[in-house]
C-alpha cells in the first residue's frame, strides 16, 4: 500500500509568508507522526536560502488525514536548517515547549477572490454591491456569496479532525470566518495553517484566491479581516477576580510594539479606529467592546471572572504561531 503525504510549510517570502507544499509517496504507511521522515526542499525558491546552499529541512509536527485523497494525509512541518537548527522563517520556533497551559481560539476571517474579475463574489465589475448590513450571518442568494466553497471547506476540516468550531458569513459580500480553538499554542497554530491550506485548496476548484490582506477593498467604507485571537491559561481560567484580567489587559497596553510587529502586515490600513477597531498606535479594554484592542467577553464576567480575553488586533494575513508566542510572552510577563 502506497500512501500521499502532503509535506506542507511556510516560506520566506515577506512580509507576509505564503504556503508551500509536495506531495511525498509513502510505502507501508501506518498513519503516525513519528513514521513521517524529515524531507529536503529547495530553499533558494521559496526565499529561504540562497542558491548555492540551498538544502533546507522539513520536520513534521501535526498529521492530519486528507480528506480529498484516498491514502493522504496532511503533514504540517516546520523549516529548519541544514544543521537541524530552527530556519530564521520558522514563527513556530519562537514558542516555548512548556506552553500547553494556554489554550487559542482563532477567529480567521477572509475573502473569497474571484480568479476572473479581481474582486469578491457578490461584486460587480467596476463597482460595489449594496452597503454593509445585510451580509453578515446572511443567507440568499443576493446576500450571501461562495457558500459552496465555505462549506465545503467546514466539511474538510472535520474530516481532516481539524477542530473548528464554526463558520459564518462576514460583514461585507463575499468575506467569511472560521474558528479553530486547540489547548496548546502550537496545535493552535498547526491546525489554523492546515486550514488556511484546505481553503486555499478547495478554492482552486470554484477559481477563487482566498485573500488574507487585512484592508484589501482599499480606503473604503468596508470592514477589513481580522485573525481574533481568544486565549486563556490554568490562572485566567480559575481565578475568579477582576484583577487577574485587568492586570493583563494593562500588561498589554504597555508593550504594543512586540504585538503590532507581528500581529500581520498593512494592519495600519485595518486598525484605524473605525469598522470596529482600535487605533493601531493606541490601546484599550472593555467588555463586550469590539473596537477595544482587548474585549472582555461578558461570559467571562458571568462565569465569575473566569474564562477567557480576546486581542482583536492580529490581522487576517498574521501568522498565528507568533501571535500566539507574543500574547504568552505578555501573559507571563504581567505575573498573575
Amino acid at each position: 500500500m502506497r500512501s500521499k503525504l502532503e509535506y506542507i510549510w511556510l516560506d520566506g517570502y515577506k512580509p507576509t509568508q505564503s504556503l508551500r507544499s509536495k506531495t511525498r509517496v509513502q510505502r507501508d504507511f501506518g498513519g503516525t507522526l513519528e513514521e513521517c521522515p524529515i524531507w529536503s526542499f529547495d530553499g533558494s525558491s521559496t526565499e529561504q536560502a540562497a542558491g548555492n546552499d540551498s538544502d533546507c529541512l522539513l520536520k513534521p509536527v501535526a498529521i492530519f488525514p486528507d480528506p480529498d485523497r484516498t491514502n493522504g494525509y496532511l503533514v504540517m512541518t516546520e523549516v529548519m536548517n541544514a544543521d537541524g537548527t530552527p530556519h530564521v522563517s520558522n514563527g513556530r520556533a519562537t514558542i516555548d515547549d512548556d506552553d500547553d497551559d494556554f489554550w487559542f481560539g482563532f477567529e480567521q476571517e477572509y475573502f473569497l477572490w474571484d480568479a476572473m474579475t479581481h474582486l469578491p463574489p457578490g461584486f460587480p465589475p467596476g463597482g460595489y454591491p449594496g452597503p454593509q448590513g445585510p451580509y453578515y450571518c446572511s443567507v440568499g442568494a443576493k446576500k450571501a456569496y461562495g457558500r459552496s466553497c465555505v462549506d465545503e471547506h467546514l466539511d474538510a476540516c472535520l474530516a481532516a479532525g481539524i477542530n473548528v468550531e464554526g463558520i459564518n458569513a462576514e460583514v461585507a459580500s463575499g468575506q467569511w470566518e472560521f474558528q479553530v480553538f486547540a489547548k496548546g499554542a502550537k496545535r493552535a497554530g498547526d491546525e489554523t495553517w492546515v486550514a488556511r491550506y484546505l481553503l486555499e485548496r478547495i478554492g482552486e476548484k470554484y477559481d477563487y484566491a482566498i485573500e488574507l490582506h487585512p484592508k484589501p477593498l482599499g480606503d473604503t467604507d468596508w470592514n477589513g479581516s481580522g485573525m481574533h485571537a481568544n486565549f486563556s491559561n490554568t490562572v485566567m481560567r480559575t481565578s475568579g477576580k477582576e484583577e487577574t484580567f485587568t492586570k493583563i489587559c494593562e500588561t498589554f497596553g504597555e508593550r504594543i510594539p512586540r504585538h503590532i510587529d507581528v500581529y500581520g502586515a498593512h494592519n495600519e490600513l485595518r486598525l484605524t479606529g473605525a469598522h470596529e477597531t482600535e487605533r493601531l498606535d493606541s490601546f484599550s479594554f472593555g467588555v463586550s467592546d469590539r473596537g477595544a484592542s482587548i474585549r472582555i467577553p461578558v461570559g467571562t464576567i458571568d462565569a465569575g471572572w473566569k474564562g477567557r480575553l480576546e486581542d482583536r488586533r492580529p490581522a487576517s494575513n498574521a501568522d498565528p504561531y507568533k501571535v500566539a508566542s507574543a500574547i504568552i510572552k505578555t501573559v507571563k510577563e504581567s505575573g498573575v
